[in-house]
């Protein structure tokens, strides 16, 4: 790889920020609060992510809890957060109770895209390192919710979500999570930010309730200011945001009769599935109990086809 100096990076890296600068739109944080996310440095992410950048804003870490401090703060036009399963619910307000396990499927044509995503990017990169094989995730998924925290005001600065694959001990996803309002849609969103060399990707997905005790966030839209996906980047104290309408993604999450968690999670491009993510995810020992009171509470939830 390229090396291009301290402020610019990767050559890789900094091609993919000219097209973002090139295509997308000049803003400000104040016109667009809800794409303010934590930005990374040109040498790339790794699992001490977080720590650092609560030290150079001295900020406080705390074992976090859950993704979201109250699910019921979804609740909106197209989402009724009481129709939903109870282990559903806990999930994400419990998360870091609970243990993963996850499977990938790279579809027809774009699996040689998969191993080129991670040799350009992901691996050195130590961020979105998707699987590709079953024996990436064969030895566990270790999850780490942390709480960075403004020692001064008490309050949570950024909640973040590490996953990291055990046996390689690559990062399999570093992002901070928080709820959003964003112009384009009706109700309360989820907000996930992915830190990137010199700027990040940020996911903004949109609730829906289904008939079976399940949920489905998706981010899919057609212009700036709609749930989908968001490239920003950050130079010289100046920050463009690109909208790609083109990628879109959904996840289906689920709670089965023997009170697991499923999640079903699908990545397309210009329509075309292109990724397939699945997930367990198990209440660790200590924490069975509740599992079992929350049996028949549910209709029997289906995956979505």
């Amino acid at each position: 790889m390229i090396w291009l100096g301290a402020k610019r990076g990767f050559l890789t890296d900094y091609v993919t920020q000219l097209w973002v600068r090139a295509s997308g739109r000049r803003i400000t944080l104040e016109e667009y609060p809800w794409l303010e996310g934590p930005i990374g440095k040109p040498t790339g992410i790794g699992p001490n992510f977080f720590e650092e950048l609560a030290k150079h804003e001295n900020l406080s870490v705390r074992p976090g809890l859950g993704l979201l401090p109250r699910f019921d703060a979804l609740a909106g036009p197209n989402f009724r957060p009481e129709t939903v399963a109870p282990l559903v619910k806990d999930f994400y307000e419990q998360t870091s109770g609970y243990e993963l396990e996850a499977w990938s499927e790279w579809c027809g044509i774009f699996r040689p895209f998969g191993r080129l995503l991670a040799v350009l990017f992901s691996r050195r990169l130590q961020q979105l390192n998707v699987p590709l094989s079953a024996m990436d995730t064969s030895q566990g998924v270790q999850s780490n919710v942390i709480d960075l925290v403004d020692p001064i005001e008490g309050k949570t600065r950024y909640t973040a979500w590490m996953r990291i694959l055990l046996g390689s001990r690559r990062v399999l996803y570093a992002g901070s999570y928080s709820t959003v309002r964003v112009s384009g849609f009706d109700g309360i969103c989820i907000k996930v930010a992915f830190p990137l060399p010199n700027g990040n990707a940020i996911v903004i997905m949109y609730p829906t309730s289904q008939d079976d005790s399940s949920f489905t966030i998706t981010s899919s839209g057609r212009s700036f200011g709609d749930p989908g996906f968001y490239f920003t980047v950050r130079h010289n104290e100046r920050l463009w945001a690109k909208y790609v309408p083109s990628m879109k993604e959904s996840i289906h999450v689920y709670q089965t009769p023997d009170s697991d968690v499923r999640a079903d999670h699908r990545l397309r491009f210009f329509g075309a599935i292109f990724l397939r993510l699945h997930y367990r995810l198990r209440r660790s020992q200590h924490m069975r109990g509740l599992a079992g009171s929350s049996k028949g509470t549910f209709r029997e939830a289906r995956p979505l086809q």
